[in-house]
């Protein structure tokens, strides 16, 4: 297998946490305790953004390349707060390899031109909160957003965003089982029916932690009079936070190229799939180097009505 590519990581570079540490209303740092409006404070882990133990750990698991992805869930690309923002940009585009951050931007008011220079300066691609994007006017209200990333050729990460605020105390896993899970499903579909295929045939996207599963629903879809088409070649998602049952069943519908391997480090990690070696190495090396930097051959492929024998 060539060098493991690992598109969805946290990590916070130091310009970032001082930023945070520097805002008195949420989302801030209190030390390492993070405060936010959805969510009960939390203690995060010094070690988790230490760049020196973070690097010794991908350089032993052979990780050639890391996608770094700005913590959507704290809301930031709602905050008109430029600063952080470029705290990241900065901050992340200083780590050294194999750390590439994934560019983020100010939902409020949208510097395109802004956006393109951070683009130009080796940033992967672009990243969305999927709470932005759940219903089909949100997609079609950032189209100008998209262009841009389909005519510089950066593929989009769609990640869970900001939480509804809790109305009752819930158990702490609450937020990433359910609200997480059904932004992602809701943009999953709202793409769909946006027709954002049609409307950017070239662009890349990603949804990660398998879009919450939203592919497996596509039964569903079928019953109530909908279609899934062809594969659609550009559409990936990642692995994060899933293992075998639920990676196999979404490769079952999507088919296995359009898995990648993202583990949500420091949160998660690698999980063996238990896919076999030759579908291993497509979803850790191949396939995310396709979403990333693109493929010759990008036309549609019809449906596989039957699991690949890499699938067994």
């Amino acid at each position: 297998m060539n060098g493991v590519i690992d598109v969805h990581q946290h990590l916070w570079p130091a310009e970032f946490a001082d930023r945070l540490r520097a805002r008195t209303e949420p989302p801030y740092l209190d030390g390492w305790t993070l405060h936010t409006t959805g969510e009960a404070p939390y203690e995060v882990d010094p070690a988790a953004h230490a760049v020196d133990k973070r690097l010794a750990q991908e350089l032993g698991d052979g990780v050639a390349l890391v996608g770094l992805s700005l913590s959507s869930p704290l809301g930031i690309e709602h905050l008109g707060d430029q600063a952080l923002l470029d705290a990241w940009h900065s901050g992340a585009a200083a780590l050294p390899e194999p750390f590439k951050p994934w560019a983020a931007v100010n939902l409020l008011e949208p510097d395109l031109t802004g956006l393109e220079s951070v683009l130009d300066k080796g940033f992967l691609g672009v990243q969305l909160p999927a709470e932005v994007v759940g219903i089909p006017a949100g997609w079609a209200q950032l189209s100008d957003l998209l262009a841009l990333a389909e005519r510089v050729n950066k593929p989009i990460l769609v990640h869970p965003g900001t939480p509804a605020p809790p109305t009752e105390d819930l158990p702490g896993w609450w937020c990433p089982v359910v609200d997480y899970s059904l932004q992602l499903q809701a943009a999953w579909w709202a793409w769909h029916a946006f027709g954002g295929r049609t409307a950017f045939p070239r662009l890349r996207l990603c949804f990660v932690a398998a879009a919450g599963l939203a592919p497996v629903h596509h039964e569903r879809l079928t019953a109530r009079g909908g279609r899934l088409g062809t594969i659609d070649p550009n559409l990936y998602v990642d692995t994060s936070s899933y293992g075998p049952q639920g990676i196999d069943a979404v490769a079952r519908v999507l088919g296995i190229d359009q898995v990648v391997h993202g583990t949500d480090r420091p949160y998660a990690g690698t999980v063996d799939l238990r896919q076999g070696d030759a579908a291993t190495a497509v979803i850790r090396h191949d396939n995310p180097h396709r979403l990333l930097f693109g493929a010759a051959d990008l036309s549609p492929r019809p449906r596989r009505d039957k699991p690949s024998p890499r699938l067994r």
